[in-house]
Order: C-alpha cells, then sequence, then structure tokens
C-alpha cells in the first residue's frame, strides 16, 4: 500500500505530506471543478485507510451537497427578515459561477470534495468539516473591506455574470501550479488586500487549525490549491491560531454611526429650522418635496425591477422614512412585500443557478424578482434625497 501511495505522489505534485508530532498529514490541492482532482482524493483515501478526513467544507454546505434540492426548501421571507438576502445574493453568483465552469468541464462544483466525504463514509472514517462558516467568511469580507472599494467588489461580482470565457482540464492544471497560484493572489491583494486576508490566509489558519487537530495518527486533508502552501507553512512552523478570533463579525466603527445618524438629524433639524426661518408652508412644501423625491425614486426603481403593484406602493411610502433611518433600507421593504406578493415556484428554485447567468431571464424567474425589488429601489431613492436635500438648502435662500 506504501508503494503505491508512493508511486501517487511521484506522478501527482498535488500531494503534500506533511510530517509533525507524531502525525502524517497528506495534504491534497485540487481544483473544484476537475475530474482529476475527485480520482486523485478517493484513491488517495482508499490507498491510504486515514484515522480521519478533513475537508474543505462547513455544515451548510456539506448538507447542500447531500441534499442537492435544498433549494426548494429555501424561505426567502426569513432570509429577509433577518437581513441575509445579500449574503444570499453572493453566494448565488459565486455558486453559480462555480457551477457554470463546472458545466465546460463535467464535473459538479466541489465534486471532489462531496467525494471525499462519501469515500470515507464508505469506508468509515470519520469526517471532519475543517472551513469557516460560509457566512462569517462573507460578512467578514464585506465588513473589512473600506467603503471606498465596497462598489468595486460588487461591481466585479456581477461583472463575473456576463464573463463567457471556457476552462479546460488543461486551464486547470495550469492554475493548480504554485507559481501561478501564487501570481494570481499577488495580483487579487494588490486591489483587495483585505479581501485576500479574509478569503485566502484567514481560512488557511482556520483550516490549518481544524487538520492539525483532526485525531489520528494518518490525516488525508483534501483542500483547494490555493490553500495548500498556507496550510502547510502553518503547520510546518507549529504557528498558533485562535479560530474564535477570526470568527467575529467587525462591529461598523462609531465614525460610521455617527455619521449614519447626524445625515438625517440634520434633515430633519433643516426642514425644523426652514420652518422658523421661511414659515411651516415653505418647510411642508420642502417636506413634501422629500416624500415626492426619495419615494418617487424608490418607485421608479420598483418599476424598473418589476415589482407588484402593491411592491411600488410600499417603495413610495417606504422611502421617505427609510431616507431618515441607517438601520434598513427601502429594499428590505420591496424585497419582503415582493416576495409574499409572488411567492416563487419550486421550478423556478430549480432553474435559478441557470436563470442567474441570463439577463433576460431575471424579470421571469420570481427569486431573481425579489433580488431585482431589492437591489433596484435604492439607487434612485438615493438620488432622490440628495436632490431633496439640495432643495431645502436652496429654500433658505
Amino acid at each position: 500500500m506504501q508503494d503505491t501511495a508512493n508511486e501517487l505522489e511521484v506522478d501527482n505534485q498535488d500531494i503534500v505530506r506533511i510530517q509533525k508530532d507524531g502525525k502524517e498529514i497528506i495534504l491534497i490541492g485540487t481544483a473544484h471543478i476537475s475530474e482529476a482532482s475527485k480520482q486523485l482524493v478517493e484513491r488517495t483515501i482508499e490507498n491510504e485507510a486515514p484515522d480521519a478526513v478533513c475537508v474543505e467544507l462547513d455544515e451548510g454546505r456539506l448538507q447542500s451537497l447531500d441534499d442537492p434540492e435544498r433549494w426548494k426548501k429555501m424561505d426567502l421571507k426569513q432570509i429577509i427578515k433577518q437581513k441575509q438576502l445579500g449574503t444570499l445574493i453572493a453566494n448565488l453568483v459565486l455558486g453559480s459561477y462555480q457551477k457554470r465552469m463546472g458545466a465546460q468541464t463535467g464535473v459538479k462544483p466541489g465534486a471532489e470534495l462531496y467525494g471525499a466525504v462519501l469515500k470515507a463514509r464508505e469506508k468509515e472514517i470519520p469526517v471532519v468539516l475543517s472551513d469557516r462558516n460560509i457566512k462569517i467568511t462573507l460578512r467578514r469580507a464585506f465588513a473589512c473591506t473600506p467603503w471606498y472599494r465596497k462598489m468595486s467588489l460588487i461591481g466585479g461580482l456581477f461583472a463575473s455574470i456576463f464573463d463567457k470565457s471556457e476552462v479546460s482540464e488543461e486551464d486547470l492544471a495550469k492554475m493548480k501550479q504554485q507559481d501561478t497560484l501564487n501570481t494570481m493572489m499577488q495580483e487579487f491583494g494588490k486591489t483587495f488586500p483585505e479581501i485576500k486576508q479574509v478569503l485566502i490566509s484567514e481560512r488557511d489558519a482556520y483550516l490549518a487549525s481544524s487538520i492539525r487537530e483532526a485525531e489520528g495518527k494518518k490525516i488525508v486533508a483534501v483542500v483547494g490549491a490555493g490553500h495548500r502552501a498556507g496550510i502547510k507553512q502553518i503547520i510546518e512552523n507549529d504557528e498558533p491560531i485562535d479560530r474564535a478570533a477570526i470568527e467575529v463579525i467587525p462591529p461598523k466603527s462609531i465614525g460610521w454611526k455617527i455619521i449614519g445618524w447626524a445625515i438625517p438629524i440634520a434633515i430633519i433639524a433643516s426642514l425644523v429650522a426652514l420652518g422658523y426661518h421661511a414659515g411651516i408652508e415653505k418647510a411642508g412644501e420642502a417636506t413634501l418635496q422629500w416624500a415626492m423625491l426619495t419615494g418617487g425614486g424608490a418607485m421608479l426603481g420598483t418599476i424598473i425591477a418589476g415589482g407588484h403593484p402593491l411592491t411600488i406602493l410600499v417603495a413610495l411610502i417606504a422611502a421617505p422614512f427609510t431616507g431618515l433611518t441607517p438601520l434598513v433600507g427601502v429594499g428590505f421593504f420591496t424585497a419582503l412585500t415582493q416576495v409574499y406578493m409572488r411567492p416563487p415556484r419550486v421550478g423556478e428554485m430549480e432553474t435559478l443557478a441557470d436563470d442567474i447567468w441570463q439577463v433576460k431571464r431575471w424579470w421571469k424567474n420570481r427569486v431573481t424578482r425579489v433580488i431585482l425589488c431589492f437591489l433596484c429601489p435604492g439607487i434612485p431613492a438615493i438620488i432622490g434625497k440628495v436632490l431633496a436635500i439640495l432643495n431645502i438648502y436652496k429654500s433658505f435662500n
């Protein structure tokens, strides 16, 4: 068996063996949509018969792989009420992108990770879910990104929707080469250093900590090729890791909280001052303009999103009030109204991952329609808000 393992290691540079504190860790770097990676993982577990198998998955992603029909059970109402729709959108775009790449190579996304789980279950080997919760990762990534780079990040995320480039097995093989990966990570880090820290460095640490704490003398660990070098370095250097510290969502800074409340307070104070300066009638006109410009902008965005008539009315009524609080945006109310008035059908859940890549389908699938009703009212409402503030300022002259 050892000879077989050595041959496998010589023939495939995706495997790294680490000897540390009497434990052998067999670290496999994979591409998540590669048939070769899937076969390598299953063959290694078969040949090595480890005491535990660690995989780059969390509980939620394993449930999704165990139950591919999970999308049908998704409760959009609860997702919106818990203010998790933004996280869902990011998951949808990233997951759908990986699925489309997988369709080009004929391998489902995460097939090698799930293959490792199934092989371990078949051999009755304990499985260790070694990755951090994806929701925490995404929320930390967004929270750690400075405000002036958030729009670039969101734009890049949605730009991937229009990326039609194809990836072959040969391309995947090149991507898994260490030098290529290092170059990619360095370039990514120049543009979004905070994101690189959260997506790569922190998860390297989290995965390494989980892997070295796995019980047994021989451990097979299956991770994306981009994490292999970082994990190897951390384990070999015995670097201390505080997993709890990198599971915390950074709170908003006090400065932004102050600014968030200072603007609406200043607007209300200006309307009151206008009443004293130019009379109640003038203040009433400015207040009405505020309501019409913010509400009208949100209403226009909801119409563009193809919202239900009641959703459009809610946008008109809610935007003047949400414009005066940093706690909740108008999109929360429009999305929630839309999902109540036009709940998604089961079939639309099934086609969601494919529909998101076809812009013309966004207005036909009720799930993406809810997302549009969440996103579209915001920007016109903000434009209306700016125009209304300018009108209040001009009213003093």
